[in-house]
């Protein structure tokens, strides 16, 4: 439970029309309204979990909120992220979001930091703040933004999600775990498939960042049973919540300081094998392919590794779907053989890293291939715009 001076925080007449649903619950009243405003939180990310756990903590009367963030906002974004709107395409995320949360509280104070959280910043940037709420969807940050909680001992309020699964809990409370005993050690870069990658049913996110907005509120008024020591697992196509239990491992490694998280996770390591396969590796511009296509050559297969459903939004004239799980499966692999009969084959994905993956895998079974340089993406922005975006 956070101890603010409550005697130096003053509820106006403004508040107490505004906040009057929560002041006459009695596990809130007066003095946990004047907690909320004493408090300061911080938020990881302004994209899906950022976006409802912001709007809810503007509106619940929080003092002070801090957003990290470096990215702009996308067409794509607006499915889930609603903090954002169509007009904010293409401008700072952070500052979308602070014009809405002053829409809803023109009287809370709204940090922004529009950078890149990293090892070098990231314990200056947290140190002000009373909780912190991890909305980022990538493991390095994780893990940096546990060990730097961990140092300054802040709650690190956690959520995650994945096409129709979410998670919650609350690392680093009242002695419980930290994110280290849910994950020890980060998963081999590429295993866990990015949203942007597997997609995310659009509620979804805001059901988990609610939850978290939830568990920084009771956190901050001292109030109820927080997820400490429980991870919360919901699965939306069923409609179920689970539960399972989270201790703290009385082997893990004493965090003493922040490293370098991108190398902690492999990352650096799986790009530059990546390009080592790259480099020896065909490949061909959407331009090429363009020319090659226009020339009515019947010498090559274009193979498309995405996902049915990809295909159904947007696909190149002429290609031919053969899933990458398929090629990784086995019988992807003998179907391409079939397709050829001898001829060339070239390769598709979105951006170019599953159709580099798919000619690796094809490569060890004596298949040749041309990978494109971009995928369907590059296609879209460079060769023909009226194949969608996605």
């Amino acid at each position: 439970m956070l101890n603010p001076n409550l005697e130096e925080i003053q509820l106006s007449k403004d508040d107490y029309e505004r906040y009057s649903r929560h002041i006459i619950l009695p596990e809130v009243g007066v003095e946990g309204q004047k907690r909320l405003k004493a408090a300061s939180v911080l938020c990881i990310g302004t994209g899906g979990l950022g976006s409802p756990l912001l709007l809810y903590l503007a509106a619940a009367g929080i003092g002070r909120i801090g957003i990290v963030d470096f990215d702009i906002v996308d067409h794509s974004n607006l499915q889930r992220q609603v903090i954002h709107g169509t007009s904010w395409v293409g401008k700072p995320k952070i500052q979308s979001a602070k014009n809405r949360i002053l829409e809803i509280n023109p009287f809370c104070q709204v940090d922004l930091y529009e950078t890149r959280l990293s090892s070098e910043n990231a314990l200056d940037i947290m140190r002000p703040y009373d909780v912190v709420i991890d909305g980022t969807d990538n493991f390095p940050t994780r893990y940096l933004t546990n060990d730097a909680c961990v140092l300054l001992n802040k709650p690190n309020v956690y959520g995650s999600i994945f096409r129709f699964e979410g998670q919650a809990t609350v690392f680093n409370y009242e002695d419980g775990p930290n994110y280290r005993d849910l994950f020890p050690e980060p998963p081999p870069p590429g295993l866990v498939p990015s949203c942007a990658e597997g997609g995310v049913l659009g509620v979804l996110p805001g059901i988990i960042g609610v939850i978290q907005a939830t568990e920084a509120i009771k956190i901050i008024l001292g109030t109820g049973n927080t997820l400490s020591g429980r991870l919360l697992l919901y699965n939306a196509l069923d409609m179920k919540f689970r539960e399972l239990r989270l201790r703290p491992n009385p082997e893990r490694p004493v965090i003493e300081k922040l490293i370098d998280y991108e190398q902690f996770c492999g990352i650096p390591q799986a790009k530059a094998e990546e390009e080592r396969k790259r480099q020896t590796m065909a490949e061909i511009t959407v331009q090429e392919l363009k020319q090659l296509l226009d020339s009515g050559s019947n010498s090559f297969v274009l193979l498309d590794v995405r996902n049915p459903n990809e295909y159904d939004i947007a696909k190149i004239p002429g290609s031919v779907l053969v899933p990458l799980p398929e090629i990784e499966d086995g019988p992807g692999v003998e179907k391409v053989k079939n397709l050829l009969n001898g001829h060339r084959l070239i390769a598709h994905c979105k951006m170019g890293g599953r159709s580099a993956k798919a000619l690796g895998i094809l490569q060890e079974h004596g298949i040749e291939g041309t990978n494109v340089k971009g995928g369907i993406l590059a296609w879209s922005r460079e060769v023909d715009s009226s194949v969608p975006e996605y």
